[in-house]
């Protein structure tokens, strides 16, 4: 049975805008779907569009052209408040929110739902605590933020996100600040909470060995191209990534899926 997928973009064009005139025009015509249930890895070279594809499909950004689909409604059909109901966003830059607690910080993630005085109800509370421990980290649930590692950190984020209680988690670059272990740990989360709690988590990465062993889907990206769509399996068999990755000075070997020196 196919499945509807909970994002889906038509001849979408990225880039910025002054005024009616297009100043950077990333990539055009991106056709992409997402799907409940899977952990989908975005990968690409630098300046390829990534941070600026994910920020338009979070409505930070509007579109050059092209629609943008969030459970079969546009985008820019939603107000502000709905749309945080329905997209979670974990960005690249170091929280700074180091005078609060981890529940403080994860309480954060209840705005959309809570009154005018920011107040959480008891329901509010337990979403709070259960987000924390499906992140794992329950037992740091009243240490301050600049008490954690840089992985408990990311991991108290992505709590915030599931506090917030979104089908679609939108990560930029989440294993950035992390050492190997913390990175596998963060993947390996970020995969069994797509699949138990039934999310469509959307993230980029460099780290594509990563994301090779554990992503449901890839989407390989690089500037003025069609961006390519297909599950890890798909896209090393059809040699995508080899001819995405490869140059003249190094090649993607499929049979051992490593890199090796031309």
């Amino acid at each position: 049975m196919s499945k509807n997928p909970v994002i889906e973009t038509v001849g979408l064009s990225i880039g910025y805008a002054r005024g009616s005139k297009i100043t950077n025009l990333l990539n055009e015509d991106i056709d992409l779907q997402l799907f409940t249930g899977e952990l989908t890895a975005l990968l690409g070279v630098n300046g390829a569009g990534k941070s600026t594809l994910l920020k338009t499909l979070c409505g930070f950004q509007p579109p050059i052209k092209g629609k943008i689909y969030i459970e079969n409604r546009l985008l820019s059909a939603y107000s502000q408040n709905e749309l945080s109901k329905k997209i979670s966003v974990v960005l690249t830059e170091k929280t700074n929110a180091g005078g609060i607690t981890v529940m403080e910080l994860v309480s954060l993630g209840r705005q959309p739902y809570t009154d005018f005085f920011g107040r959480l109800s008891a329901k509010d509370e337990a979403l709070v605590s259960e987000a924390i421990e499906a992140a794992g980290i329950s037992h740091k649930a009243n240490n301050y933020v600049s008490e954690l590692s840089d992985g408990e950190r990311q991991k108290a984020m992505i709590a915030k996100a599931l506090a917030q209680q979104c089908p679609i988690i939108v990560l930029d670059e989440p294993t950035a600040f992390l050492d190997v272990t913390s990175k596998i740990e963060t993947m390996l989360l970020l995969k069994r909470l797509a699949s138990e709690q039934e999310k469509a988590i959307l993230l980029s990465t460099h780290d594509l060995d990563i994301a090779l062993q554990m992503s449901d889907r890839l989407l390989l990206m690089k500037p003025h191209q069609p961006i390519l769509s297909g599950t890890p399996k798909e896209l090393v068999s059809n040699g995508s990534i080899s001819d995405f990755f490869s140059n003249e000075k190094v090649r993607f070997d499929s049979e051992s899926e490593k890199f090796v020196v031309v």
